[in-house]
């Protein structure tokens, strides 16, 4: 699975978690909290929606700080799926 293949799932994800969001704006640079607005509850949202999507499960205590981060950790697991 490529990069930009998940940055498309992730942005489909994000278009369910927020509507409004403007989903061309979302870039690998991307901040969770700052760019995308997103607070400890979505962030929540977001994990259970990746670990669905992806067929993945995020280990406890994971933090993602940008897009690039969710990215790369969700390449790392789905590595040979």
């Amino acid at each position: 699975m490529t990069e930009e293949t998940i940055l498309q799932g992730l942005k489909e994800i994000f278009a369910t978690i927020n509507p409004k969001q403007n989903l061309e704006q979302i870039t690998m640079d991307s901040s969770l909290a700052e760019d995308l607005g997103l607070d400890s509850l979505t962030l929540l949202l977001l994990s259970m929606s990746i670990e669905t999507r992806f067929d993945i499960r995020i280990e406890q205590g994971v933090q993602f700080d940008r897009v690039a981060d969710v990215v790369k950790y969700i390449a790392v697991r789905n590595d040979g799926k």
